[in-house]
């Protein structure tokens, strides 16, 4: 089946106190975009790949297309104003029906084996949304305080998720509404059940310095057992 991702790298890198949009920043003497599309391109060579970007860096996002990438394969088109809006963009450029990731763009530690593994569920499922288990305690603010929650029963939700077409084009006509955090939340809004599986604990999500040297490190220890394989 056609196969679609829709890369989300909207944000702004306020919390990573730079300049420039974390997604653009320098890891391993290449820019934290090309790690995640790389995934993408390596888990499937023939995927179709849809670029979100901040309107005012599309020609930076050109640039790092023109210097790693085949400019066929992968298309950009401009950021909405939430992540809802940002993502219905990148929709409107699917032409045909097939099973659609949507990522952030800045969990570029993503594997090939992850991204194949979504796929293979959603062809059964409809549906495949990466978690992980909750590792630390767990507390809710309530009216009149706090209280624990059970952490065995929260899971940490990760990208790509990963859709058949036909539900999620679909999901994303309706209304958007504040509490639409992901694409599992429209999903469900619009009626249909989603199905968990199980993430990767390095598939983090890049928000702040610390996460930049995490990256590194990973990085490297790749590119290491890479080069002894």
């Amino acid at each position: 089946m056609k196969k679609y991702a829709v890369i989300v790298a909207g944000g702004t890198g306020k919390r990573m106190n730079s300049d420039m949009p974390k997604q653009f920043l320098p890891l391993h003497d290449k820019p934290v975009l090309y790690y995640t599309l790389k995934a993408f391109t390596d888990a499937f060579p023939d995927i179709d790949i849809i670029l979100v970007l901040p309107p005012d860096h599309i020609a930076l996002g050109e640039e790092i297309l023109d210097a790693f990438f085949d400019r066929n394969q992968i298309k950009i088109t401009a950021g909405g104003e939430t992540r809802f809006h940002s993502v219905k963009n990148g929709l409107e450029l699917i032409p045909e029906e097939g099973i659609v990731f949507v990522h952030d763009g800045v969990r570029c530690l993503v594997t090939p084996k992850l991204i194949r593994y979504c796929y293979d569920t959603a062809l059964e499922y409809g549906t495949a949304i990466p978690v992980i288990p909750a590792k630390d305690s767990v507390r809710i603010k309530t009216d009149t305080g706090n209280q624990p929650v059970d952490r065995n029963n929260v899971m940490l939700v990760q990208t790509p998720q990963t859709f058949h077409s036909k539900i999620l084009l679909s999901a994303f006509n309706i209304e958007f509404k504040e509490k639409f955090t992901d694409e599992a939340s429209v999903v469900e809004a619009y009626g249909i059940e989603v199905k968990l599986m199980e993430g990767e604990d390095v598939n983090i999500k890049l928000t702040r310095p610390v996460d930049m040297l995490v990256a590194e490190q990973l990085i490297k220890l790749r590119m290491l057992a890479d080069s002894k394989a």
